[in-house]
């Protein structure tokens, strides 16, 4: 056997190969299930039902696909530029920040306060991820190592913040800050925990990266210095100025992600395991599995959000670890790379000879 490379694939072979990859990471993560002694179909049934027979589980799965979308969608950005950023976690750490510090301290009342949050959340983000762009594009730094390192100078900033000046005078225990104004809080679908601006956020946003990714010269030259940087050179490409710009939507949307999560969830700043569910990272996942299309992002959160639900119900209906969703997450990313080798060779069998 031996594998021999082939054309560039063609756009319904890689969705194929990929809803195999996915079917068959689901289906591995059921065979875990039954190791852990639940039975494959008892499993599925409980998460069906709980998943797409309530309309509160439905609203669960919107309501975890929101960060991802955003993150995701920005991710692919990124990408596209071969700007690696790994700091997605940090970034949206950085936004809930910027968003709390606004809620608790600018002393903004009315409708405006929002938009104050969520420009504060989206400029956070966005500079926090300029800062390794600039490194990249000026001294040649690996931008996966300090977008990755920035993302624990974030986490111990936010722990910082809530053990130290921003704790909450009703903190005993757990540390966290004073709840938000209702002015900062977003507003909720009547009978479920979903913040639906989220939602509008999320799909505008996509929408929003995708025309500039396809319809506008920043996104042209986004593409070309991601496809060959030699000739993005030689055409004049700025890369300092595109990956500044790629960088500070990247991190903005993951900002923005964070504003969600504590204007629409929690109403506070609380310690980074409880802000984010490994959004920043999972939200890599999103972006490879649609391919680095901010579009198709949205589609393959609310596959991943699906997975955070089910976690959910798995966890009470089933009695399972919540970590089972990392797992998944895990499994869908192994598969997902070991598909990529079937979409760029051919495999050829024949006999050996003498």
């Amino acid at each position: 056997m031996k594998l021999v490379p082939r054309p560039a694939p063609k756009a319904f072979e890689v969705v194929w190969v990929s809803t195999l990859a996915v079917l068959l990471a689901f289906l591995s993560s059921l065979l875990l299930l039954w190791l852990y002694g639940t039975p494959p179909l008892e499993a599925a049934r409980a998460i069906a039902g709980g998943v797409f027979s309530d309309p509160r589980g439905l609203a669960e799965v919107l309501r975890r696909a929101v960060p991802l979308i955003l993150v995701g969608a920005g991710l692919a950005l990124a990408f596209r530029a071969q700007f690696w950023n790994i700091g997605a976690e940090g970034q949206l750490l950085l936004g809930a920040v910027a968003a709390g510090g606004v809620a608790l301290f600018s002393g903004i009342e009315g409708p405006g306060l929002l938009f104050v949050m969520a420009l504060a959340a989206f400029l956070a983000g966005g500079l926090w991820a300029l800062f390794s762009a600039f490194l990249k594009a000026r001294l040649g730094v690996n931008d996966v190592i300090t977008t990755l390192m920035l993302n624990y100078v974030a986490i111990y900033l936010v722990d910082w913040l809530i053990h130290g000046p921003w704790k909450g005078k009703s903190a005993f225990g757990f540390a966290y800050t004073d709840r938000f104004p209702e002015a900062a809080s977003l507003p909720l679908l009547p009978g479920t925990a979903l913040a639906w601006p989220g939602v509008v956020l999320a799909l505008l946003l996509a929408v929003l990266f995708a025309w500039l990714l396809f319809a506008t010269k920043l996104g042209f030259e986004v593409r070309v210095l991601g496809e060959n940087p030699e000739a993005a050179r030689y055409a004049g490409v700025r890369a300092l100025f595109t990956l500044s710009w790629v960088a500070l939507l990247s991190g903005g949307a993951a900002g923005l992600a964070g504003f969600v999560e504590v204007a629409g969830t929690h109403h506070k700043l609380l310690a980074p395991l409880q802000i984010s569910l490994g959004y920043g990272y999972t939200g890599i996942i999103v972006a490879w599995l649609g391919r680095n299309h901010p579009l198709v992002a949205v589609l393959t959160g609310l596959l991943v959000g699906f997975v955070f639900a089910a976690g959910d119900v798995a966890k009470v209906a089933l009695a399972t670890p919540f970590q089972l969703v990392q797992v998944v997450n895990g499994l869908i990313l192994f598969f997902l790379i070991a598909a990529e080798v079937f979409l760029r060779y051919r495999v050829v069998w024949g006999v050996r000879r003498g």
